[in-house]
């Protein structure tokens, strides 16, 4: 059984740097990742995720971090029928990730580990 660690909102922004620059200063997050294309802030053992904005702004994506995604995607895959999904695989800023599309939204879900 895999263990969910976190689930991190992905923010869509008009201006990453004017939005991390909100949870930096105003809500104390420690940057670990504050590109002008993305961002990823961290306070205690919560992260938020600031990515471009589209042109659907009502469009929401969220993050579960796992403990090991490869076991969770052998737990759930054979119930993902109908459902649009990504499979696992490694991503260049060192995560290993899949997307799935929740069902009846507009959200996409990521859902990845660290690679180590």
């Amino acid at each position: 059984m895999y263990h969910a660690l976190h689930i991190s909102p992905m923010i869509p922004s008009y201006n990453i740097k004017e939005t991390a620059a909100f949870f930096i200063d105003i809500l104390e997050f420690t940057p670990y990742m504050n590109e002008d294309g993305y961002a990823i802030l961290y306070k205690d053992n919560h992260t938020v995720h600031i990515l471009p904005a589209g042109a659907d702004i009502g469009e929401m994506e969220f993050y579960l971090e796992v403990n090991n995604i490869d076991v969770m995607w052998e737990e759930i895959k054979d119930k993902l029928t109908g459902i649009k999904v990504r499979a696992p695989f490694d991503r260049e800023y060192g995560m290993r990730e899949m997307h799935i599309i929740i069902p009846q939204t507009k959200t996409l879900l990521f859902v990845g580990h660290a690679i180590k």
